[in-house]
């Protein structure tokens, strides 16, 4: 099983990570997002996606709930992310409108932390992934 080894920051109040996504044109985008154990599925802001030309324009019109950080308003399927040195393709994200005072391009979710074997090491200050062998779904 190849375990990967990710470095964190545990000063900062979030695990925040760099990782890559390739666009429609096969140009590399380095990103930086936090690893999000809370959110079912990983967003993406929609500054990011217009940038790499997944969306056109984000709407305006776009407003956040009270109390939250992000608004989620649609999918986007990026052709390919590497996440914690894993790759993978056609990966379904929600296009969000984030806080400008984040600084940040992505939160992953565990659409994302489900497909693989992740433990999280504030000791080590890293996040260690590995591929899970395929079995059936306990029911």
């Amino acid at each position: 099983m190849q375990r990967t080894i990710t470095p964190f920051d545990t000063t900062r109040p979030h695990i925040h990570v760099r990782f890559y996504v390739i666009d429609l044109k096969g140009s590399h985008h380095s990103l930086d997002g936090i690893l999000d154990t809370g959110a079912p599925r990983s967003e993406f802001s929609d500054k990011f996606l217009s940038f790499a030309g997944f969306i056109k324009n984000p709407p305006a019109d776009i407003s956040m709930k009270s109390g939250l950080q992000t608004q989620k308003y649609g999918k986007v399927i990026l052709p390919s992310v590497e996440i914690f040195g894993r790759k993978i393709s056609d990966f379904e994200v929600f296009a969000s409108r984030f806080e400008k005072e984040w600084g940040i391009d992505a939160l992953i979710g565990l659409d994302f932390i489900r497909r693989f074997e992740v433990t999280i090491s504030y000791r080590h200050a890293a996040i260690v992934t590995e591929c899970l062998p395929s079995f059936a779904p306990i029911e």
